[in-house]
C-alpha cells in the first residue's frame, strides 16, 4: 500500500468517505492529493511535533513545490507527478501550503474579508485543484468550487469552535461579526452559549448555507456526474449544519457528526452505489 493509500485509508474524514465514488483512475489521484491535504493539516495542528519542526516541514513543502524537492519522499514524488499529470497551477498547491502555515500559531480575523483570504487558501484551492482531478471541463466549476470551498470551511469553523479554542484558543470566527452581537472573544474563550452566541451562530450559519445555495445555482450541468464527490460532500455538509441549528449549536460540548448510515443515504439519494 502506498503511502498516500495509508493516509487516506486511515482518515475518518467526509471528503476521504467522497473519493469512494470516484473511477478507480480518478480515484488514485485523488487520494494522492488528499493525502497531501491531510499531511500539510496535520503539520499544522499536530500537538505532538514541536512547532519549529512543524514549520520547517512546511517551509520545505512550499520550496520543494517552487524549486523542486532534492531529496523526495514517496508522497512528494506523487505529488509533483499528479501536478505534471493534470497540468494544476503550482500555485494552487503553494497557496495550500501557506493556508496550513497560517495555522501555526493561533490567530484572529477581524472582518470576513479576512477569514475570507485563508479560506481561499485551506478550502476554494483544494476544491479547484479537485475539479481538474474529477474530470471537469466546464470553466464554471471553477466558480462552483469557490463558493462550495466556503460553505464547507465555514460550516467546519462552526462545528469545530471547540476544539479550536483547546487548539491555542484560536477563534476563526470574524471579530467584526462578534462586536455586532454584543458577544467578544472572552464570551467565546469562556464557553458562554447565550442569546448572543445564538444569533451570531445562526448568523453564520445563514452565510454558509447562502454558499451552499450559491453552489448549487453555479453547478454546471455538464459536469454534474464528475462532480459527484463535491456534491456528496456538500450533501453531508448541509446536514450536519442543519443538525448543529436544529440542535441549538451545543458547539461547546460536542462535536456533531453525521452518521456512516445516513452518509449511505446521500449516496443512494445521489444514484451512487455504497
Amino acid at each position: 500500500m502506498s503511502d498516500a493509500s495509508e493516509i487516506t485509508r486511515s482518515a475518518k474524514s467526509n471528503l476521504a468517505y467522497a473519493l469512494r465514488i470516484l473511477p478507480r483512475e480518478r480515484r488514485d489521484d485523488a487520494v494522492v492529493f488528499y493525502a497531501f491535504c491531510r499531511t500539510l493539516d496535520d503539520l499544522a495542528d499536530e500537538p505532538g511535533i514541536p512547532a519549529t519542526e512543524r514549520a520547517a516541514a512546511l517551509r520545505a513543502w512550499q520550496h520543494g513545490l517552487a524549486h523542486g524537492f532534492e531529496n523526495p519522499t514517496p508522497l512528494q514524488r506523487d505529488v509533483i507527478a499528479l501536478r505534471e499529470r493534470h497540468g494544476i497551477p503550482n500555485e494552487l498547491l503553494c497557496a495550500i501550503v501557506e493556508g496550513c502555515r497560517m495555522d501555526l500559531e493561533p490567530r484572529r480575523f477581524q472582518t470576513w474579508e479576512d477569514l475570507s483570504q485563508y479560506i481561499w487558501k485551506v478550502a476554494c484551492a483544494v476544491g479547484l485543484v479537485s475539479i481538474r482531478l474529477f474530470g471537469c471541463t466546464d470553466p464554471a466549476a471553477e466558480s462552483y468550487a469557490i463558493a462550495l470551498g466556503k460553505a464547507l470551511q465555514l460550516t467546519n469553523i462552526l462545528r469545530d469552535i471547540r476544539e479550536d479554542l483547546d487548539n491555542g484558543g484560536r477563534i476563526y470566527l470574524p471579530l467584526d461579526d462578534l462586536a455586532n452581537f454584543g458577544y467578544t472573544a472572552d464570551d467565546l474563550a469562556n464557553r458562554v452559549r447565550d442569546p448572543r452566541f445564538l444569533a451570531l451562530m445562526d448568523f453564520e450559519a445563514a452565510r454558509a448555507e447562502a454558499f451552499f445555495r450559491e453552489a448549487e445555482e453555479l453547478l454546471p450541468a455538464t459536469d454534474h456526474k464528475a462532480l459527484a464527490p463535491a456534491r456528496v460532500m456538500a450533501a453531508i455538509y448541509q446536514e450536519l449544519l442543519a443538525g448543529m441549528r436544529s440542535d441549538g449549536f451545543k458547539v461547546f460540548d460536542k462535536r456533531y457528526r453525521v452518521s456512516s448510515l445516513r452518509k449511505l443515504a446521500i449516496l443512494a439519494k445521489h444514484g451512487i452505489a455504497g
